[in-house]
């Protein structure tokens, strides 16, 4: 993940700069490689999070915006 320090990216969506582009997903672990994302030029295959207080998290490679559907993600089998 990105250091928003170093490169003022943070893996929440900005207004006006992150493309748009929202995928309804129903557990808390999510992958990304980049292939649905504008253009489908893809990356890197990486794993990310959404955190427990948390509805939605952002890839730092192609800004597609992973959100938690509505009653989903509970433990996701993870204690």
């Amino acid at each position: 993940m990105r250091d928003a320090r170093q490169t003022g990216y943070a893996p929440k969506p900005v207004e006006g700069i992150t493309p748009v582009q929202r995928i309804e997903v129903t557990t808390r672990s999510v992958p990304c490689d980049g292939q649905i994302g504008v253009g489908g030029l893809g990356h890197p295959r990486i794993w990310m999070r959404i955190a427990p207080n948390q509805t939605e998290i952002t890839c730092p490679y192609c800004s597609i915006t992973y959100v938690l559907k509505e009653g989903a993600g509970g433990n996701d089998g993870h204690h």
